[in-house]
């Protein structure tokens, strides 16, 4: 590895392959250089940043192209966990008509273009999580979107992606928000709140989900995502649980999702949830 006060590989600018083909597997080994996007690399040392991902697409996309797909949502400032399962973008890109603005000197479909082509091409959840990624990101509005879809989709439409453009909400602060809410619309419970304001005497909670309109003997439900990376330590544990023991004063009751909860077989999810609200959900999950 480079000492830090060396200079950057290749001036810190991204590179492809080709640039350097025979040390290509002995940077990535040594760990000096990373993957950036498919058959794109750049030093380890280099932070992501929009200028980044605009220098590296420019490297393989034509420049009368106009890029698309998970490509854009990329160039629109979405990160990799919301587009899908694959940790790394491939470059597309078209040379068809298509609706375009111009970023870091790139054309790229709009991002209400894109939030319609990504709803109608990825899978559900991904589909869900990179169009509420879009919207939370603030680079398409709610109404820019739906307008834009009226184009594409009937008011009847009851299409994936149709379903998609009506669940989309701002509101979602990560990818395992929007999977978290899709399981419970999937599972027949209605459509939760998102960052829900719960008052207490000394501060104010926000719940990821929840159903503040839907009190069963006096209690709400609440649902939170439990990263492994924040929610792990011993410490984190004990702090997770004084919280939920607070907000079970309030009268809150409280469901911790963890990953294997949101991507697992077992509906263990929807059984919990059901049986709080008194209501058996639909089984089995449809994505």
């Amino acid at each position: 590895m480079f000492e830090y006060d060396q200079p950057f590989y290749f001036a810190g600018l991204p590179f492809t392959a080709r640039q350097v083909p025979r040390k290509l597997a002995w940077l990535l080994a040594r760990g000096e250089i990373r993957q950036f996007l498919k058959g794109v690399y750049v030093d380890v040392r280099v932070p992501d940043s929009p200028t980044l991902r605009a220098d590296a697409l420019r490297l393989v996309v034509p420049s009368d192209a106009i890029i698309c797909g998970r490509a854009a949502a990329w160039l629109h400032g979405i990160e990799t966990t919301a587009l899908g399962p694959e940790p790394m973008v491939s470059p597309h890109w078209t040379f068809l008509e298509q609706p375009f603005v111009e970023t870091q000197g790139l054309k790229v479909i709009t991002p209400a273009a894109t939030a319609i082509e990504l709803a109608k091409n990825l899978r559900l959840p991904f589909a869900l999580s990179a169009v509420d990624a879009l919207l939370h990101a603030g680079v398409v509005s709610f109404h820019e979107l739906t307008a834009a879809a009226a184009a594409y989709f009937a008011e009847d439409d009851n299409s994936l992606a149709a379903r998609v453009i009506r669940y989309a909400d701002h509101r979602a602060a990560s990818p395992a928000e929007s999977w978290l809410r899709l399981r419970l619309l999937d599972a027949g419970f209605g459509r939760p709140d998102l960052q829900v304001r719960v008052e207490g005497p000394d501060r104010v909670y926000r719940l990821d989900v929840g159903y503040p309109d839907r009190p069963v003997d006096g209690r709400r439900l609440g649902l939170e995502y439990d990263s492994d990376e924040w929610h792990s330590s011993t410490k984190q544990q004990l702090r997770d649980e004084t919280r939920r023991t607070e907000l079970d004063a309030l009268g809150w009751h409280i469901i911790s999702v963890r990953r294997t909860d949101l991507w697992g077989s077992y509906p263990a999810l929807e059984l919990a949830v059901g049986a709080f609200l008194c209501q058996h959900p639909r089984l089995p999950r449809r994505w």
